[in-house]
Formats: C-alpha cells, structure tokens, sequence
C-alpha cells in the first residue's frame, strides 16, 4: 500500500519558513524543526530530505509567497515614483512592527549568512535580486515616462541603488532600528531622484 501522510506538508512547510526566516540555517538544528512542526524525523526526511534540502525549499516558498508579489505589484503600478515610495512603506511596516517584527528578511539574511555558501541557494538568491531589481526599474521607467525623474537620472542605476537600499531596510530592521529612521533614508533616497514636479 501507499505511504499516507498524516500531516500537511504545506503547513510543515510554511512553520519551517518561519523557522529558518527567524533563526537562520545556522541556528537551527533538526530537533527544533521536530519541535516546531511536531514531525518525527523520519516523516520530515522522507517528505522534504535533509535540513539543506528543507531550508531550500523553505527559502523558495518564502520567495513565491512573500517576495514575487510584491514585486509583481511594484512592476504592475502605473504611479511611478508613489509606487516606489509604497513599496519601501510596506517593506518597513512588515519590518519593523506586527507578527514579524525584527525577523528582517529570509533573503537579506541568506545573503549575510552562511547559507549563501550553497550554490543552489545562490542562485535563487540572484534570481531573487533580479526580480527586485527589475521591479523597481519598471517603476522608474514608468516615472521617467511621466517627468517625475530629475534630469539625468538613470533608471537602471537608480534601480540598483533602491534595490540596495531595500537590502538595507531589511538588515537594519533585523538589528532593531527605528521605523522612523528607516522611512527618513527612503524619503532621501526617492528625493534625491525625483525632480521638482514629483516633490510638489
């Protein structure tokens, strides 16, 4: 006969995202994955494989439920630099109040953690800051096109800066800074691209 789960991978999934998102990889060992999720470590092994295999699936769920759609929604707004400024308005107020606050990002965090020494992890994580990047020059392209850029602005450098900037908010979050703080470096940023017609 068939082997029949008795639990929800899609739930056991989703608890180990929060774990890893909170703890990072290298922090949690395979008890506190049994512990979370309730999982004897034969079902958690038969189901998903080792931890690095758990925490890569984990890192992708975490990447299609959470980051691709806000990007999709940044790419999709027609306002141009207002999109770009609720995007970093959103980003903060997840960061830094509610059920997550001060867990930062999974991604920023792989990228400061040893889980980037994973090739495969990596790569997701690349194709991660592409997608970032490509929203927000979607943005700016959509400003420009609307005269809310000032003269000379690049919108593919200013993707590239806004991209990093996210990154920021993410870390700095994660080390507890003030949400004041973090909307203060945002409004500098945006101000320093937008032109006189966007400030008004």
């Amino acid at each position: 006969m068939p082997d029949i789960k008795h639990f929800d991978p899609d739930a056991a999934l989703e608890t180990v995202v929060r774990l890893f998102w909170r703890q990072g990889v290298a922090s949690t060992g395979i008890q506190d994955v049994v512990t979370a999720t309730g999982l004897n470590r034969s079902s958690l092994y038969a189901t998903f494989g080792g931890k690095q295999d758990l925490y890569r699936a984990a890192l992708r769920r975490y990447i299609e439920s959470r980051s691709q759609p806000a990007f999709q929604r940044l790419a999709d707004d027609a306002r141009g630099l207002p999109a770009v400024t609720e995007f970093f308005t959103g980003l903060i107020e997840a960061r830094c109040s509610g059920e997550y606050a001060q867990w930062g990002c999974m991604i920023s965090n792989a990228h400061a953690g040893a889980e980037n020494s994973d090739p495969e992890v990596r790569s997701m994580l690349e194709q991660h800051h592409r997608q970032l990047r490509d929203a927000l020059q979607e943005a700016l392209l959509r400003a420009e096109a609307q005269g809310q850029l000032a003269a000379g602005t690049d919108p593919s450098a200013g993707a590239d800066v806004l991209a990093t900037l996210a990154y920021g908010v993410n870390l700095r979050s994660r080390a507890g800074a003030d949400a004041r703080e973090l909307r203060t470096a945002v409004a500098a940023a945006v101000a320093s691209i937008a032109g006189r017609a966007a400030t008004r």
